[in-house]
């Protein structure tokens, strides 16, 4: 799986571009706000359908104009596929796949993989539970169609669940009614947790012997998944915390409440990690994020790492830029200094300076 190019067109401060990108190892530098991250962003949209920044659509269009349009080119398993991007301030966004456009968004989910490394997850250890299943869902997503419907439609319960809570407090009909969406919510919040359990398990055959390496087998890195509820308790606890819901307006029993642990020598290192180990931790997720995708999907994802090397220390510098070798990568700094220049071997460099980008080899 490679990027062959990316046009834009109105998308951030990209009145109009385009860029070739290698098969192998791409730098952009620049210097800050100038529109590195921009690239890697409108990359982000043709893989997941949103901003890894969590920006709405309209907030990604130029200011001057009502659309932006991205149009990326990719190989994938030799044959070459176009992916088009339409996102509108006033409309829901329109996604057109070899010029044939998809009904859903969603459906554009595992044509193209990526895995992206940004500073902020360099924090996924030690910040609130939504960053960890936001980081197990979007993977998930990119994998497994499947467990897209069933977290979409488990979502879509969730919010109409505290609807009806929200009028239950005023008028008990509606108990009834929230007592029909109870036994959806059960359905497809079973299969996501079903589905994360085996997840995490996957991510521990890979993520043990990465960490080992990264600590200097100093220590042995271990997810562990907390449901918030079990899928056995699930259908009881729901049940009996029915007048709390009411009486808080929303439902706190189910999947969208899980966290998950990372445990180096059977230390709970968020609470007790040093910032180190945490870093660590993150990196050794992130690369074992990798190499599951390629189990997954028999193909190499296209990985993204945006300004993520001036967070790292020279060691763990040196370890994810020998362990990505055979995967194309797009490097986001703001200058090619010495360890770039000495140390790292690169395919083609691209300079970034307010909004233009000049290939320089």
């Amino acid at each position: 799986m490679i990027i062959n190019s990316l046009e834009l067109k109105d998308f951030r401060n990209y009145k109009e571009l385009r860029i070739d990108f290698d098969a192998g190892v791409n730098i952009l530098y620049g210097d800050n706000a100038q529109g590195k991250t921009n690239v890697l962003e409108a990359v982000y949209y043709t893989a997941t359908t949103r901003s890894h920044k969590g920006s709405k659509d309209k907030d990604v269009i130029n200011f001057d104009a009502q659309e932006a349009h991205i149009k990326t080119i990719i190989n994938k398993d030799g044959l070459e596929r176009r992916i088009d991007m339409h996102l509108r301030r006033a409309k829901s966004k329109g996604i057109a796949v070899d010029k044939v456009r998809l009904k859903k968004a969603v459906e554009l989910l595992g044509i193209l993989n990526i895995v992206l490394f940004s500073p902020e997850d360099l924090s996924i250890i030690k910040n609130a539970p939504s960053e960890r299943r936001r980081f197990v869902d979007m993977e998930l997503c990119q994998l497994d169609q499947i467990y897209l419907y069933d977290l979409n439609n488990y979502n879509k319960i969730v919010n109409q669940r505290n609807k009806l809570l929200k009028d239950a407090a005023y008028n008990p009909e509606y108990r009834d009614m929230i007592k029909i969406w109870d036994n959806q919510l059960l359905s497809y919040g079973k299969k996501i947790i079903e589905r994360r359990e085996k997840f995490i398990g996957q991510l521990n055959e890979i993520i043990e012997g990465i960490h080992a390496k990264l600590s200097g087998e100093k220590e042995r890195l271990k997810i562990k998944y907390a449901p918030h509820v079990t899928v056995d308790e699930f259908e009881d606890k729901l049940k009996n915390s029915l007048d709390r819901d009411i009486k808080l307006k929303m439902t706190g029993t189910g999947p969208h409440r899980d966290d998950f642990i990372f445990y180096a020598n059977d230390i709970d290192i968020r609470v007790f990690g040093s910032q180190g180990q945490q870093r660590t931790a993150a990196l050794s997720l992130k690369l074992s994020e990798i190499e599951l995708v390629k189990q997954i999907t028999r193909d190499n994802p296209v990985l993204l790492l945006d300004d993520v090397l001036s967070e790292l220390d020279s060691n763990r510098q040196t370890y994810l830029l020998n362990n990505i070798g055979g995967i194309q990568t797009i490097i986001t700094c703001t200058g090619l200094d010495d360890f770039v220049n000495n140390r790292f071997e690169y395919d083609k460099v691209f300079k970034v300076s307010n909004g233009i980008i000049t290939s320089e080899n």
